[in-house]
C-alpha cells in the first residue's frame, strides 16, 4: 500500500501534541474500499425529497435537481423566560444499514461553512444519540472523527465542568484528525468516503486528503447516514452509497 505523508492538525491540546499518533498523518495513495452492491442512490430529481430521507434537524428542501441544506439553529442565549438554544447544524438522514461503505457525492458551498457525512446507530447507548463516526469538509478543511470512542461517548460528552478540560483532552488524542485543504465555494466538488474496519479515508476531486484510524469507526451496525449542513447553504447531488469490503 503507498501512502502520502501529509501535516494532519488533532484535537487535542498543544501539551499532548508529542503523543499523536503518526499513523494519521499517512493518507494511503489507493483506495482503502472495494465497491460491492449499491445499497441507495438518489439525484434529487423528483419535486420534493424521496420517502427515505428523514429530517433530522430541519431544514432540507430541493432546488434546482440539488437537496439543499440551510442551518435553522444557532446558539442563543436564555431570555423573556425561554430556555437557551444550543446551535447545531441541519441535518438529513436516511436508513442504509452498512458496516463497510463507500459514500459519494457532489456539494458545492453557497455560503455554508461545512458539509458532513455521519454514521449513527440509534440502538447503541454507549454514545450521545448513537453517534459512530463522521467526516467534514469545510472551504479550507477536512476533518474525519471516532464520534463513538471521541467527543460523543457518553463519559466524555458529560465532562462538561471546566476542571476536566485537560483530562477530556487525554482521552481524545487519536479520535479526530483535520487535514488542510483548499475548496472553492462557488464550484462543485466530488466527496468520497471510504469506511473499512476501523479506518476513513476522504478523497476530493479525485485526490486522497484525509485518512484516520481509530477503534470506534469498525462499529460493525452502522444503521444510519446523515448528511449535515453548517451554516446558508449547502447543497448536495448525486449521492451514491455502496456496501464495500477491505480492497486487495
Amino acid at each position: 500500500m503507498r501512502l502520502l505523508f501529509v501535516p494532519a492538525l488533532f484535537v487535542a491540546s498543544a501539551a499532548l501534541a508529542a503523543d499523536l499518533p503518526t499513523f494519521a498523518r499517512i493518507i494511503p495513495v489507493e483506495p482503502i474500499a472495494k465497491k460491492k452492491e449499491l445499497l441507495f442512490s438518489d439525484d434529487f430529481s423528483g419535486p420534493e425529497l424521496g420517502k427515505a430521507w428523514g429530517q433530522v434537524v430541519p431544514i432540507f428542501t430541493l432546488e434546482n435537481g440539488a437537496m439543499k441544506g440551510t442551518q435553522m439553529r444557532w446558539d442563543t442565549p436564555a431570555a423573556d423566560g425561554k430556555p437557551a438554544v444550543v446551535g447545531h447544524q441541519a441535518v438529513v438522514g436516511t436508513d442504509v444499514p452498512t458496516k463497510d461503505s463507500v459514500i459519494e457525492f457532489k456539494f458545492k458551498f453557497a455560503g455554508a461553512t461545512g458539509v458532513s457525512a455521519e454514521f449513527d446507530d440509534r440502538k447503541f447507548e454507549g454514545s450521545h444519540y448513537g453517534h459512530i463516526c463522521m467526516a467534514r469538509v469545510t472551504p479550507k478543511a477536512v476533518i474525519i472523527t471516532d464520534q463513538k470512542e471521541g467527543g460523543m461517548r457518553n463519559d466524555i460528552y458529560e465532562m462538561k465542568d471546566p476542571s476536566k478540560k485537560e483530562e477530556r483532552a487525554k482521552l481524545l488524542v487519536g479520535r479526530s484528525a483535520t487535514f488542510p485543504v483548499t475548496v472553492d465555494s462557488d464550484k462543485w466538488h466530488d466527496f468520497v468516503l471510504e469506511t473499512v474496519g476501523d479506518s476513513m479515508r476522504v478523497t476530493l476531486d479525485g485526490k486522497p486528503v484525509a485518512f484516520l484510524n481509530s477503534p470506534g469507526i469498525a462499529h460493525p451496525t452502522k444503521s444510519k447516514v446523515e448528511f449535515g449542513c453548517m451554516g446558508k447553504d449547502g447543497f448536495f447531488k448525486d449521492v451514491k452509497i455502496w456496501n464495500a469490503e477491505p480492497a486487495k
